[in-house]
């Protein structure tokens, strides 16, 4: 392992035998005092996931969609506890529009996050819930003091929501959004996480949560019914694996987005990368170009896998791999559409513990403070995910009732060849969130840097047609070395608000863990 940090940082790789990766410390630290108290990697993870919609409301909450992919020490499994559309969500409901709402209720599809916990912790949760609920709600009863980078979040997302329906009402202080520093008190949220934990999470979906979230539906013109909470279900849907070098990365099946980390992989490992230095412009352009053509892809094809009108495998068949990779030109950037395969607002945490097992978690309100809806006298915002759906009949990801729609937020896994775990990691922000996998695959999986390292490192994000956006900390030679080829770089600054997403990094070493988290967040690695 090269522990040296090449890229600028004031972080070092956290190692340890018990570890917890986050995107805000205190949640973090959640989590880590759940495992002191002798919890599990899986407690852990759904304590900071608690944690976080707390201390972090920009991004997650208790109206927001999860993923899941679980070590238990023995085998791997992933959950789905993304949310589906309400059933009077027809076609018909919006052939008014030209695209999906972007926020009110008319952008909320069913929350799956509370399910995301209930499930992890009846499978494999070692502690009492009320146990693992307890640091979540001292930090909602008592305060904490916000984190800057969320004081500015909570700042923009107070500017542009807060007309919605409840959203001032929940996250304003005195009219304001509070500042880094002050203590941020969150009582009705401290009630509904306690209510949560006491009925194992029936409240949410069939009891005194679930008729407030419906009433408040009805009140502003939503369509979300008892039926539509109390038929959602958290389901556990395995992975898909894709060799990459001698390791094999794991992602969840579609409906998520994780299914192009893997397409560009495939096409990264068919083109050979490794041969030139990790920061060399010939590597950076090659995975562009994996991941432009991944991307058009999985945005042709991903959606609710019972309506994709391919199966994931044939993404991935190494026929159609060779294929697509045979469009990669080494001298020029490309823009490619979709081939044609045979038919047949977000954070993210990592824990692992002692006996091995790990957890690659992630939660997501999708557009900062997502739909801007938060129900009164709960605490619970709610997510925006409806907005991913199509409009055009003929799209995979069309709008249906009871159907899920094609989601971003994605956690990653990695095993070795022989299926031992070697790491738990991903990437939040967007339609960052696959391309960023493959980042970090990369200097991780092939050449070897730390989790640190490969989180401080410059990113890059690829746009439409030939677009690509990257850090101000980006080497200028190799700005200019990828106009040459004919891509159209802009330099985004540092003030971009997360357009180039967010790391949290576990991996498996020796006998215990190394671990980093990404400075461009408040968040913190911790481990003992």
């Amino acid at each position: 392992m090269d522990f040296a940090l090449p890229y600028p940082s004031s972080r070092s790789p956290v190692l340890g035998e018990n570890v917890v990766a986050t995107s805000q410390p205190l949640a973090a630290q959640a989590g880590l005092s759940l495992l002191a108290r002798g919890g599990n990697a899986i407690d852990a993870a759904i304590g900071a996931a608690m944690a976080l919609t707390v201390v972090e409301p920009t991004g997650c909450g208790l109206g927001s969609d999860a993923f899941a992919i679980v070590w238990d020490g023995q085998s791997l499994e992933g959950l789905n506890a993304s949310g589906r559309a309400p059933a009077a969500w027809t076609p018909e409901r919006f052939a008014h529009l030209d695209h999906m709402p972007m926020t009110g209720w008319d952008s909320v599809t069913v929350p799956g996050a509370v399910s995301a916990w209930i499930a992890l912790w009846r499978r494999y949760g070692s502690l009492p819930l009320e146990t693992i609920a307890e640091p979540a709600i001292r930090l909602a009863r008592q305060g904490y003091l916000l984190s800057p980078v969320i004081a500015t979040l909570w700042r923009l997302g107070l500017a542009r929501l807060g007309q919605q329906p409840g959203f001032a009402d929940t996250f304003a202080v005195d009219g304001q959004a509070p500042v880094a520093g002050q203590r941020v008190r969150l009582p009705h949220h401290a009630d509904s996480l306690e209510d949560i934990a006491r009925t194992e999470g029936a409240t949410f979906y069939r009891g005194r949560l679930a008729e407030a979230m419906v009433a408040h539906s009805a009140q502003y013109g939503g369509a979300l019914a008892l039926d539509d909470l109390a038929g959602h279900s958290a389901d556990w849907v395995g992975t898909l694996g894709q060799r990459f070098g001698d390791s094999i990365v794991h992602e969840i099946p579609p409906n998520g987005q994780g299914l192009g980390t893997l397409i560009a992989l495939a096409l990264l490992d068919a083109a050979g990368i490794g041969a030139d230095p990790v920061d060399s412009l010939a590597t950076l352009h090659l995975q562009i170009e994996a991941t432009k053509l991944a991307l058009a892809d999985i945005d042709a094809y991903v959606s609710d896998p019972e309506h994709m009108p391919v199966p994931a495998s044939a993404l991935l068949d190494p026929g159609y791999i060779r294929e697509r990779a045979s469009l990669i030109d080494r001298q020029r950037a490309g823009d490619p559409g979709h081939g044609q395969p045979r038919r047949g607002g977000t954070v993210y945490l990592a824990t692992a513990d002692a006996a091995g097992r790990m957890v690659s978690f992630i939660q997501s309100n999708f557009m900062g403070f997502g739909s801007g809806v938060a129900v009164p006298g709960t605490g619970i915002s709610l997510q925006n995910r409806g907005w991913s759906f199509h409009l055009d009949p003929a799209h995979a990801n069309v709008v249906a009732p009871r159907k899920r729609p094609f989601h971003t937020i994605i956690p990653g896994f990695a095993t070795h060849a022989d299926g031992s775990p070697a790491m738990a990691f991903g990437v939040m922000g967007g339609p960052m969130q696959a391309q960023g996998h493959v980042q970090q695959a990369v200097r991780i999986l092939r050449y070897g840097q730390n989790p640190q390292a490969a989180a401080d490192a410059p990113r890059w994000r690829v746009g439409a047609g030939r677009e690509v956006a990257v850090e101000t900390s980006f080497d200028p030679g190799l700005i200019e070395g990828l106009r040459g080829l004919g891509h159209k770089i802009t330099i985004e600054p540092p003030d971009a608000v997360f357009g180039f997403g967010g790391a949290q990094t576990i991996l498996r070493h020796g006998d215990g863990y190394i671990a980093g988290s990404d400075p461009r967040k408040d968040g913190q690695a911790v481990a003992f």
